[in-house]
This record gives structure tokens, C-alpha cells and sequence, in this order.
């Protein structure tokens, strides 16, 4: 059972962005339908268009983070002298710190209070990226990549939550949403670009560069942040032990995953890590089937729009970020591009995405989402099949600019569509968890086949030659290619099947 938290302004009667009086509880805004809910999707105040710039720049530094460091892997192996199985921890360990904590970031802004989570986490993010910019040693830096996505666990659902909370269902919602969510997707396409400028200068100012904006966030969002009444907390409300288990069997998983490649698939090591992982998936589980207060209230995963949500989330970010990592290995260790060529390269796709923010809400109001996905889940495999053609000599124009553009619209639909999907019908209490579900999907995702696709070319007996593919480069992206056959095919039945309840429901009627 699920505690609401938020109920009214917790101790100050006038608006903290405006400094004008908050309507009493219980009465509603002139835009309102109800307490705290914004339906109009025109005319925001100012304070309103403050507020979302807030919680979409943090969802924007998360997806900058990520991919600037990307663009900065080859940099950072060649000046610390690391392989590609510990270069793909710099990415992994951000995001197993994001995707394993997500949910309990999820429940601790439901408890604690959004905008007391969503500002503490925020300052933990910004000091981390600094710190993390001036040390020298690998696992440190790794350490301190696994804190920062633990502070954007915490981020990115109390953000959202207070965004789903904030606009009603509907119109404006959707238009909040679409340009909450194109502002992650944008953050991570143009992260490529500043990650090839900054990388020029050092790969050091893709780790330092979130740390400022983190803060100046931090000192927007203390005074545009609505302060609100939370329930009392007590530790018997928190489920450590389903956080613990679900964040030990991604970090088991993926470390058996990469390691295979050098051990092998047999060794005991290997063997007990994947044993291992399963083991503990299986107690979070029984965890959360006991817990009073589970993390994760395993009834709302009987909505199959929302199962199908996450799901496509998982595939449709695993499928990218592998595909950036294969592609940024690629062209700068074997072609010899610049970190700056290549970041412009990819610039078009975020064009794409930038541009499509102010439309998309029209889009989902006239668009189901999984009409949507159909859309998003084509463009990415054809994008992905159009690259797996590549071959050493070809133009930039020939081999990466199609997919870069089918890529970018790919992105531009199904990051609002899955955002959208996975938190519409679900009541304010539980948004957090929904929240945290969608994100948690994307990261795991990209965890996993970080790892699955670290250990394809680490399995290869092809050596790496420059201007040459690299050693399993084709099987990389044709196992890519696979997930989104996987996303297609599961939205095209998820909309035969919706429409054959239709009809029978009208049938039964009739």
C-alpha cells in the first residue's frame, strides 16, 4: 500500500516563485482542476515555465552525462591505459548506480517529499562531478560514477513526479511531459557534441562540465520548488532490502556478463555470478511480495500498457547506447576521427530531437503511444540495419548520416511515448513508483547491453586494425538490430490485442 505525501504548501501560505498567495488547501488555481493541478496546456505563469525548466534541466544533465563520457571512452583509455571492458564500467557503473536505484528514489520521494529529495540528490550530482574531475584513479572515478547515478535515481522520479503531479492528465500533462522527456533525449544527443568539444580540451571537462549546472539548478529549484506536507516517515516504510537485492543482481549480472569474454562462459566465476544474479532477482521479488511497504507494489504491474511500457523502454535505450559505444569505438581507435568530428557526426539526431520538444504534446494528443513505438521502433531498426552495411572507405554521407537521422526521429517519438505510457492512470500517490519504473527500464536496459555488447567484441578473434572494423563489430550491431525487431513486433501485438478487446467488448454490448 502506497502513502500520498503531498497534500498542501507545508509552511509558507504564499507561492515561493512568485511570492504570491497560494490558494488555500482543498481550493483550486484559476488553470486548476483540482489541488495543484494545472489543466490548461496554454498560457503558464512564469513560475510555471521556471519550475519545468528546473526539473528538465536535471533529466538533461542526466542524459548529458552519459553521453559526453561516451564520446571521451576512447580519451580516457588512452591516457589511463584501459581496455574496453574496464572503459565500459565509465558508463556502466553511472548507470547501474541510476538504473538500480531508481525505484527506491522513486519510494523515497513519495515518503520523504519530492522537493526535499529531488534537491538533496541534486547537490549530491553537482559535487560529485567535480570531485570526480581532479582524481586519477580508475576505480575512484568509477566509485564516484556509480554515486553520481545514484543521485540521478534520486533526481529523475521526484522530478517527474512533481511534474505529473503539478498538470492533470491530459492536455497539459502532455505538452509538460513531451518537453520534460525531449529534454532527456535532447540532453543525451547533444551531450555527444559537447562531449567532442570539451573532450578536445580534456576528457576531465566531461566529468566536471554537469557539476556547475547541477548547482545552478540546485539554487533555481530551492525557490521554485512548491514546499509541500509529507507524511510522518517511519523506517518500516522503507524496503533496503528489495533496494539492496534489486541493485545486487544488476551489478552481479553485468559483472559476469563482462568478465565471460576473458574467463569464459563456464568458469566458476561466470557461472556463480549469473547463479548469483538470479538468486537475488528471485528474493526482491519475494521480498516485495511480503513487504508491507514494498518498493515496488507488484499489482501495478498487471497493467499491461504499463508492462509494455517499460518494457520498450529497456530495449529501445539498450539498443542505443550499445550501438554508441560499438559506433564511438569505431571511428575514433580504428578511422582515427577526432572526439569533435564525431560529435558532429552525431548532431543531427539532436537536432531532431531538440526541435521535435514543442510538438510532441499535439502528438500524443492525437497519436496513441503505441502507434507511436510502431513509428520509433522502425526508424531504429532500419537505422541499425542501414550502419550493419559499413564498410572501411565509405562517406560519411553513405554510412552514418541515414542512420543518424532515422535515429534522431526514432528518439524524438518513443522517449515522450514511453514516458507518457507508463505513468498515464496512475494515481498521484504511486507516480514516483511509476516514474522510477520507466527510468529504472531505460538504465537496466542500457546496462545490460553495455555489457552484452563489451562481450561480443571482447569475444572476437579478429584483431583491431586501423581503418578496419573492429573484431565483431557486425554481430555487435546485428544483436542490436534484434531488440528493436523485438520492440516492433511487441507494439504491433499490444495493438492487435488492444483492438481485439475492443471488439469484443462491443460485441458482449451488442
Amino acid at each position: 500500500m502506497s502513502i500520498s505525501m503531498e497534500h498542501g504548501p507545508e509552511s509558507s501560505p504564499t507561492n515561493a516563485a512568485t511570492g504570491a498567495p497560494q490558494s488555500p488547501p482543498g481550493s483550486s488555481p484559476p488553470d486548476s482542476g483540482g489541488p495543484g493541478h494545472i489543466t490548461s496546456a496554454k498560457n503558464w505563469s512564469k513560475a510555471t515555465w521556471i519550475l519545468l525548466v528546473v526539473l528538465a534541466g536535471a533529466l538533461f544533465l542526466d542524459g548529458l552525462d552519459v553521453s559526453m563520457v561516451g564520446v571521451a571512452l576512447p580519451s580516457i583509455g588512452a591516457d589511463l591505459g584501459l581496455g574496453q571492458s574496464q572503459l565500459q564500467w565509465m558508463v556502466s557503473g553511472y548507470v547501474l548506480g541510476y538504473g538500480g536505484l531508481l525505484l527506491l528514489g522513486g519510494r523515497a520521494s513519495d515518503l520523504f517529499g519530492r522537493r526535499r529529495v529531488f534537491l538533496a540528490a541534486l547537490a549530491v550530482f553537482g559535487v560529485a562531478s567535480v570531485v570526480s574531475a581532479v582524481v586519477d584513479i580508475e576505480s575512484v572515478i568509477i566509485a564516484l560514477r556509480f554515486v553520481k547515478g545514484v543521485a540521478a535515481a534520486f533526481t529523475v522520479p521526484a522530478g517527474l513526479s512533481i511534474i505529473t503531479t503539478t498538470f492533470a492528465e491530459g492536455p497539459a500533462r502532455n505538452r509538460a511531459l513531451s518537453i520534460y522527456t525531449v529534454c532527456g533525449a535532447s540532453g543525451f544527443s547533444l551531450g555527444l557534441v559537447f562531449g567532442g568539444l570539451l573532450t578536445e580540451l580534456s576528457w576531465r571537462a566531461t566529468l566536471i562540465f554537469p557539476g556547475p549546472l547541477a548547482l545552478a539548478l540546485l539554487a533555481a529549484g530551492a525557490i521554485v520548488i512548491p514546499r509541500t506536507v509529507t507524511a510522518g516517515f517511519r523506517w518500516a516504510h522503507f524496503d533496503l532490502v528489495g533496494a539492496v537485492t534489486s541493485t545486487g543482481a544488476l551489478l552481479v549480472l553485468v559483472f559476469g556478463v563482462v568478465r565471460a569474454p576473458d574467463i569464459g562462459w563456464t568458469d566458476p566465476v561466470t557461472v556463480g555470478a549469473l547463479v548469483a544474479a538470479a538468486v537475488l532477482a528471485v528474493a526482491f521479488v519475494i521480498t516485495e511480495r511480503r513487504h508491507r511497504h514494498p518498493l515496488v507494489r507488484l499489482g501495478l504491474l498487471r497493467s499491461v500498457s504499463l508492462v509494455h511500457a517499460n518494457v520498450s523502454a529497456a530495449l529501445m535505450f539498450g539498443g542505443y547506447v550499445a550501438f554508441q559505444f560499438v559506433v564511438t569505438l569505431y571511428l575514433q581507435d580504428s578511422l582515427g576521427w577526432s572526439p569533435l568530428s564525431m560529435a558532429l557526426a552525431f548532431l543531427p539526431a539532436g537536432l531532431i530531437v531538440a526541435g521535435s520538444a514543442l510538438r510532441m504534446d499535439r502528438v500524443l494528443d492525437r497519436v496513441p503511444t503505441q502507434a507511436l513505438l510502431v513509428i520509433g521502433f522502425a526508424a531504429f531498426l532500419f537505422g541499425y540495419l542501414l550502419f550493419s552495411r559499413v564498410q572501411p572507405g565509405m562517406g560519411y554521407a553513405s554510412f552514418l548520416l541515414p542512420t543518424i537521422l532515422l535515429l534522431g526521429l526514432g528518439f524524438a517519438v518513443t522517449f515522450p511515448a514511453v514516458t507518457s505510457q507508463g505513468t498515464a492512470g496512475v494515481s498521484d500517490s504511486e507516480q514516483g513508483l511509476a516514474s522510477g519504473l520507466v527510468n529504472t527500464s531505460v538504465q537496466v536496459g542500457g546496462a545490460v547491453m553495455m555489457a552484452v555488447v563489451t562481450a561480443v567484441l571482447s569475444s572476437s578473434s579478429e584483431p583491431n586494425r586501423p581503418g578496419e572494423l573492429l573484431g565483431g563489430m557486425t554481430t555487435a550491431i546485428y544483436v542490436v538490430s534484434g531488440l528493436s525487431v523485438v520492440g516492433l513486433v511487441g507494439a504491433i501485438a499490444v495493438i492487435a490485442a488492444s483492438r481485439r478487446r475492443h471488439a469484443d467488448s462491443v460485441e458482449l454490448a451488442g
